[in-house]
């Protein structure tokens, strides 16, 4: 494994998710059409789904920054920082990314972009308080591997689409329970207008559900792969495990916290032991063995 073994697999995966995404938005567009007897239903859902396509693609590492309280860094205030990651991007073979600052004590980073030429860093004022050199490069490591693995614009464009995905079932779910149906004299028409109506209610319901499980499950492999990888820039994998020992340790949550980008970042943003499926990052305890494990294995 290297820093750009998956890129390759997160383009194809971008993609497909775009794809899925279209799919999904013009089905749920035309059952509520068949439900409401209106076929305006599928041409928004078409427009919308498109719209937010593209919105997504060339927007929403802008969004993420914009929601995450971030400010651009001054060189000459933070210039320790600024060297860890120019040193590392060096030894990568990346492009120097636009690095940001978010005014929280949490200890946390993540990145987001749509390509190493167009990537940002951000870093919070605790992590920069609580962390050594050698922590804080197993970090910006980490960070950095997102961005060569190219799954940032993946992560980055989850954001946009869960939050829009789920908006728009819960406008669709309002719509039927509070009088967005017609009503129908014949017998045969009502029973087609019912069951359409409660498919309709299923969709709104599960589809949130359904790409929430998508975050998740992409934010876990690529956290594991990310770790991988910063280990394998840095040489020296105990410094990301004490960094995240560090995070971990910190209780209390971010004070902007926000479901929609909590799988971006390097630790979970809220403090919470909520396990299994529903859980933005894999366990801390199975981090730090993976890690641990490759340590004793060079």
């Amino acid at each position: 494994m290297n820093l750009y073994t998956q890129q390759d697999k997160n383009i194809r995966r971008t993609w497909a998710l775009m794809v899925i995404f279209l799919v999904a938005v013009i089905g749920i567009g035309w059952v509520f059409s068949q439900a409401f007897g209106d076929p305006s239903f599928v041409y928004i859902a078409v427009a919308f789904s498109l719209f937010m396509n593209f919105f997504s693609f060339w927007y929403s590492d802008k969004i993420v920054l914009k929601i995450s309280g971030a400010k651009p860094i001054k060189r000459e205030e933070h210039l320790d920082l600024v060297r860890i990651v120019e040193n590392l991007c060096i030894t990568a073979g990346l492009k120097m990314p636009k690095l940001y600052i978010v005014n929280d004590p949490a200890p946390n980073a993540f990145a987001t972009g749509r390509n190493q030429e167009h990537a940002a860093v951000a870093v919070t004022s605790g992590l920069l308080d609580v962390l050594n050199k050698n922590e804080m490069e197993g970090v910006i490591a980490h960070e950095l591997s997102h961005i060569g693995n190219r799954d940032i614009l993946l992560s980055t464009i989850v954001v946009i689409l869960v939050g829009f995905v789920a908006l728009l079932s819960d406008f669709f779910l309002r719509f039927t329970l509070f009088g967005g149906g017609r009503s129908r004299d014949r017998d045969g028409d009502g029973r087609v207008q019912m069951i359409m109506m409660l498919a309709g209610i299923v969709l709104a319901i599960l589809a949130p559900i359904a790409v929430t499980l998508i975050q998740l499950a992409i934010s876990r492999k690529r956290e594991f792969l990310a770790d991988a990888s910063g280990s394998l820039l840095t040489r020296y994998p105990e410094g990301l495990a004490s960094a995240l020992e560090k995070i971990s340790n910190y209780k209390m949550p971010m004070r902007r916290y926000n479901k929609a980008t909590a799988h971006l970042y390097i630790s979970s943003p809220k403090s919470s032991r909520i396990a299994g499926w529903f859980a933005t990052h894999p366990p801390i305890e199975e981090r730090l063995c993976a890690l641990r494990d490759k340590k004793e294995g060079v």
